[in-house]
């Protein structure tokens, strides 16, 4: 289960209430800001970024990939541990707005995971230490320390890897 906090809205669909909750000129700022770090090849400046213009929590030796896309209204929600990979085009999400609702949700990834290309990371959600997660995966529940995950939905991929690790040795034999 995700830890959100949910809003109720009355009327028209919660998107249309989103400058009740947040600045435009928060929004503005944030979106400039990251789109810049989207397409930064030095990674300290992308950190810095991510730290002193966003005040998102980033470790040390963190490592976004090229187009990464974080929350534009709530980046300060968002925690990523020391020596941790993020992989091109990831999505990090710490809001959803909904038709009768939004809801908020801290983001913490711990040290050394790694979150494969195109993933998308939903609000409320906690990646423990060395997990893995493959790409393209959609992160709608927590996901244990040292896990291997991925899909949509996310499932625990450990077991198939094991298996096809297994296949693999006993069908290895010289050409």
């Amino acid at each position: 289960m995700r830890k959100v906090t949910r809003y109720p809205v009355e009327g028209h669909n919660a998107l249309w209430h989103i400058y009740q909750t947040v600045s435009p000129w928060k929004g503005v700022r944030n979106f400039i800001w990251i789109q810049l770090s989207r397409y930064c090849p030095i990674l300290s400046v992308k950190n810095w970024i991510y730290r002193r213009m966003l005040g998102m929590k980033v470790g040390k030796h963190t490592a976004f990939g090229l187009m990464v896309m974080v929350d534009v209204f709530f980046p300060e929600k968002i925690t990523v541990g020391e020596n941790s990979v993020i992989g091109y085009s990831t999505t990090i999400l710490a809001h959803e707005y909904l038709i009768k609702e939004y809801r908020l949700g801290e983001v913490i990834i711990g040290e050394n995971v790694l979150i494969g290309a195109n993933t998308t990371i939903l609000p409320g959600v906690t990646i423990g230490d060395g997990a893995v997660v493959a790409a393209g995966a959609v992160v709608h529940k927590d996901v244990a320390p040292g896990a291997f995950v991925g899909g949509n939905p996310l499932r625990d991929l450990s077991r198939s890897a094991s298996l096809e690790h297994d296949v693999l040795v006993k069908t290895d034999e010289p050409f």
